[in-house]
């Protein structure tokens, strides 16, 4: 009989903690097969009943008035901003630390995005910072739920009242998320929300507008119908619009995935409140700062952040190689912060118009990126944040016990691992 090693790690040849995979994303089954045929054999495969019952129960979901389907999240933020009316000349407060869309849906209104840290106990934005950012062509800011943390909506609230600003909320990280009982999306006037396929709830793309505001959500809703509105004949066009409708096999999927998602939030949380208490006695494991007016969160990412000097076993890239040779599915998440893409950094400071990589055209006047540098979002980048999959977190106990028995064991080899250098050691 052979003896294995479970004590040596998996990157020097020992067994790893785990050999089998996480839960598989994304969970469906034959009520999605079921609700696919039946559109299928209806004809009716275009914007409507399914597409309407979709937009009314996720706004009630997330305790919202209106909703407005779109193509995807990223136009969803775009027509947000478009809504409200930010154009050319406006600036938006956006966060650095965030995915790429939040920042480019701002020039694609033709507005400058101003790049705000982030904070290190939560990962949202940096509010004390943004106060020192706003000026007299600072219209708006958008607030990221990151990884499902609402931001402090009160504090935001506050802000915005004081700044005279809008507020568009990218929710794309938090369906179900609720602040004092009540969703997010539309807590702050307006909020958008993914379908993507890595999304919590996915039809493989999608999207959705939140707001309570009926004139804000049809505006929004011609924007999307190309200019239709409601007052109009059909072949009259009110505003530019465009084509960011979903179709009824997408409200379809979304429809038996929201009725799945109560439950899969409920077991994502349970277990990610296990590996809190578990990881946050391991020295170097730095958890996001609890706040009780978060009543419920999505936890799209479990994240946490590495702190070198206090783990005491090496950079995070030898953390995270020898965390996935134990089985463990981990990233480093972004890998610069937003304003660090070369999109970003290769803008040239010219009057007028000039075309930008996306091949849309915005005001880049005066628009220059280069000496923006947010320290939070930059260590998170290049030296702390750790990333789990949500899926992971549909696991059952024993899966968690995994996740911290290998982040123990790589604690227990921190010296070994101090000295173990990029790319040395071989799993077996």
């Amino acid at each position: 009989m052979q003896v294995t090693n479970r004590s040596m790690l998996a990157l020097r040849g020992g067994d790893p903690v785990r050999s089998t995979p996480f839960p598989y994303w994304p969970v469906f089954g034959e009520k999605e097969e079921t609700a696919l045929l039946h559109v299928l054999r209806s004809g009716n495969w275009w914007y409507g009943d399914k597409v309407r019952s979709f937009e009314e129960r996720y706004a009630r979901f997330q305790d919202a008035r209106y909703g407005v389907s779109c193509s995807n999240g990223t136009v969803a933020l775009e027509l947000a901003l478009r809504a409200l009316g930010i154009s050319a000349g406006d600036e938006v407060l956006v966060p650095a630390y965030t995915f790429i869309a939040t920042a480019t849906a701002v020039l694609t209104v033709n507005a400058k995005p101003v790049f705000v840290d982030v904070s290190e106990e939560n990962y949202n934005i940096d509010l004390d910072h943004a106060e020192t950012l706003v000026n007299e062509n600072t219209k708006a800011i958008i607030v990221v739920h990151f990884a499902g943390l609402p931001v402090d909506i009160d504090r935001v609230e506050t802000f915005a009242r004081r700044r005279g600003v809008l507020v568009v909320e990218d929710a794309a990280h938090a369906w179900g998320s609720q602040w004092k009982g009540m969703g997010v999306g539309a807590l702050l006037g307006m909020g958008t929300f993914s379908f993507q396929m890595s999304k919590n709830i996915t039809s493989g793309e999608g999207g959705i507008i939140l707001t309570n505001h009926k004139d804000v959500a049809d505006l929004a809703r011609s924007y999307t119908h190309c200019g239709r509105t409601a007052a109009n004949v059909w072949y009259q066009h009110a505003h530019v619009g465009g084509n960011y409708r979903i179709t009824e096999f997408q409200a379809a999927l979304l429809l038996e995935q929201l009725a799945r998602l109560p439950e899969q939030t409920r077991t994502r949380e349970l277990n990610a409140l296990y590996l809190n208490e578990r990881l946050s006695a391991i020295p170097g494991i730095r958890l996001p700062q609890h706040d009780d007016r978060v009543t419920r969160r999505s936890y799209h990412i479990y994240m946490f952040r590495y702190l070198r000097d206090e783990f005491a076993a090496g950079s995070r890239e030898i953390f995270l190689n020898a965390l996935r040779a134990e089985g463990i599915p981990a990233s480093q998440g972004y890998l610069t912060p937003v304003y660090g893409n070369n999109c970003f950094q290769d803008l040239r400071s010219v009057p007028g118009l000039e075309r930008c990589s996306s091949e849309r055209f915005c005001d880049r006047a005066a628009v220059d990126f280069s000496g923006v540098c947010c320290p939070v979002a930059e260590k998170l980048c290049r030296e702390e944040a750790v990333w789990l999959p949500h899926a992971l977190l549909l696991g059952d106990r024993k899966d968690m016990e995994s996740v911290v028995a290998a982040i123990e064991k790589l604690y227990a080899h921190r010296e070994e691992l101090e000295h173990m250098g990029h790319g040395k050691g071989k799993r077996k």
